[in-house]
């Protein structure tokens, strides 16, 4: 039997399995099966089988030498190359940019020391295929260490870049901090302070963030730990009109960060507008006797613009919500019971017939344990005597705090015919964009803390080192909304809702990915970080010919739903 091909003017040929015999003088032929419809290499091993060659399966020929995860690390080094990072940090490529790339891409696929990040980036111990698709061989903690030194100096040339890509004269500008642990012991920045969230004092450092509206961060700068956050202004304020030439912005921040003192002796005289919120005590203020803001304006409103003489020159938008408001009296009920509980077991204590507590000074010091850690200490009318302690609750406290839960109070000198009042509100409710930026870099995904740097300079590039991080994972999340739990329609959950002032809903898309826990086209939805380990599953495969020194890589198939990853991402996973 042999193969036969017969040619077709203005078509493919014909190949046909042909037998051939003999019959007597004469050679007779016949066609056992028209083999047209297969694909070349196919119809060529049948035409090598039959002329008797022996052909030699791929687990015989190739030999796997060695698999590493890579499609993870595709997905983020192309979109760090789509987003023009390596330019960002050097028009020229060379070691030191190479090593904070690999970085930038650790954080955002294993963040971890140093160290392991150079052993996972040598060949001889690397962990995935980061090392190689940068052209790195071999790489020490020293090496990582004197690419931080080289980052930190250039921090100022590529912040100025990021702000010329995503901020313009007279645009808005989100400004929070937010403090770190700190591990060492030697360096300056390191200070006792609290946490935000309350607790005991740490050492730590303080780093704030300059971003966009969306919630992109284009600066970082590093404080001391101890660092009050109405001290960081200036140096925000330095920064956008200084080193990015922005004379025109308006700044962003919360009630503790855009004070009084601040406005008067930094933001005004350098011509720079706020948008800011009033604390409790100034609500209280405002509220009293005739002031300008009763209960009454929100009858029929959620949202009413104020005038007080006491902030001449700016608009005040009081703003209430229902759902906060319920939300805060349920707080303070639930932190009043418990409260209630503790003050009750030092009144048993008082009555044991064992060890009794004695004393007005022992019995005070054991009251106070317990409303010092309350919070709600001014809710309670108390009497200590030598053997005895009373306490109930002050209805008429509790009912004036009952009176602002949900109010809220935006202040803003920006006119109205350049901001709307639903405009100013919706620019102070973007500072939850930096704070979710701070959770990702303070978090799993990032880790930014704790911090173990000696020396001020290579905390300050670590910090920064986070913050570029954040930038590409930020991208990244983006694109990939449609696979992710997120919401992928933000037009259609603003359209949900029913005033600037409500909660935030999800889209109709975004509740039924939610709750199915699938995407539009029926892929299971999940987590940035699950998606990363999937497209961990595509690796890069070093493959030699059998008895000879030739190697290639060989990548597997992707799955429909690394193929959709990809896709999104406008990226190739062939690197």
């Amino acid at each position: 039997m042999y193969v036969e091909t017969i040619p077709n003017r203005g078509s493919r040929p014909t190949v046909l399995i042909r037998e051939a015999w003999r019959e007597g003088k004469k050679i007779r032929r016949r066609t056992v099966g028209n083999i047209t419809v297969l694909p070349e290499g196919q119809i060529e091993q049948i035409r090598r089988t039959l002329k008797g060659e022996h052909l030699v399966s791929s687990d015989d020929a190739f030999q796997l030498l060695r698999a590493r995860p890579h499609g993870d690390v595709a997905a983020v080094v192309g979109t760090m190359h789509k987003l023009g990072v390596p330019e960002l940090l050097s028009t020229r490529k060379h070691p030191k940019r190479q090593l904070v790339l690999a970085m930038i891409a650790a954080r955002i696929l294993d963040p971890c020391s140093k160290l392991a990040t150079a052993q996972k980036l040598d060949s001889r111990t690397l962990s995935s295929s980061l090392g190689e698709v940068l052209g790195i061989q071999r790489a020490e903690a020293d090496d990582l260490y004197e690419a931080l030194d080289w980052l930190s100096q250039g921090q100022a040339r590529i912040e100025k870049k990021l702000a010329g890509r995503h901020l313009a004269d007279g645009d808005r500008v989100l400004w929070d901090v937010t403090p770190v642990p700190f591990e060492s012991h030697n360096c300056e920045l390191a200070a006792f302070g609290r946490p935000k969230k309350g607790g005991r004092s740490q050492r730590q450092v303080l780093f704030g963030l300059l971003a966009t509206p969306e919630g992109v961060a284009v600066a970082v700068e590093v404080f001391r730990g101890n660092t009050g956050d109405p001290n960081t202004v200036g140096s925000a304020l330095d920064r956008l009109q200084g080193r990015f030439g922005l004379e025109r912005v308006t700044m962003v921040g919360d009630r503790g960060m855009i004070t009084d003192a601040r406005i008067d002796e930094e933001l005004r005289p350098r011509g720079v507008d706020w948008i800011t919120a009033l604390r409790a005590p100034t609500i209280k203020k405002l509220m009293k006797d005739d002031g300008p803001l009763q209960l009454s304006l929100f009858d029929e409103q959620d949202l009413a613009e104020i005038r007080s003489p006491d902030f001449p020159g700016e608009r005040l938008l009081a703003c209430r919500n229902p759902l906060l408001a319920e939300d805060r009296a349920r707080k303070r009920e639930e932190l009043l019971q418990a409260t209630e509980v503790k003050l009750a077991k030092v009144q048993a204590r008082i009555r044991s017939k064992r060890r009794p507590l004695r004393g007005e000074d022992t019995i005070g010091v054991a009251v106070g344990k317990v409303l010092g850690a309350s919070k709600v200490a001014k809710h309670f009318c108390y009497q200590i005597t030598e053997d005895a302690f009373t306490f109930q609750r002050n209805a008429t406290s509790i009912e004036v705090e009952a009176a602002l839960d949900g109010i809220y109070v935006i202040r803003t000198n920006v006119p109205e015919a350049e901001l709307g009042a639903e405009e100013a509100v919706e620019a102070y409710k973007d500072l939850s964009k930096v704070e979710q930026a701070f959770r990702v870099m303070k978090g799993f995904a990032l880790e930014v803390g704790p911090i173990r740097h000696r020396l001020e300079e290579r905390v300050r590039a670590h910090v920064f080192l986070c913050m570029l991080a954040r930038y590409v994972r930020w991208h990244m999340e983006k694109a990939l909304a449609p696979l992710l739990l997120t919401d992928h329609d933000p037009q259609g959950a603003t359209a949900r809702r029913d005033s600037i002032v409500a909660p935030a809903r999800r889209s109709v898309a975004g509740e039924r990915k939610v709750r199915s826990q699938r995407t539009d086209d029926g892929d299971p939805a999940r987590s940035f970080d699950t998606l990363m380990a999937d497209l961990k599953t595509l690796t890069k495969n070093e493959t030699r010919v059998e008895g000879t020194d030739i190697t290639f890589d060989k990548y597997p198939c992707p799955t429909p739903l690394q193929e959709k990853a990809f896709r999104l991402l406008g990226v190739s996973y062939r690197m």
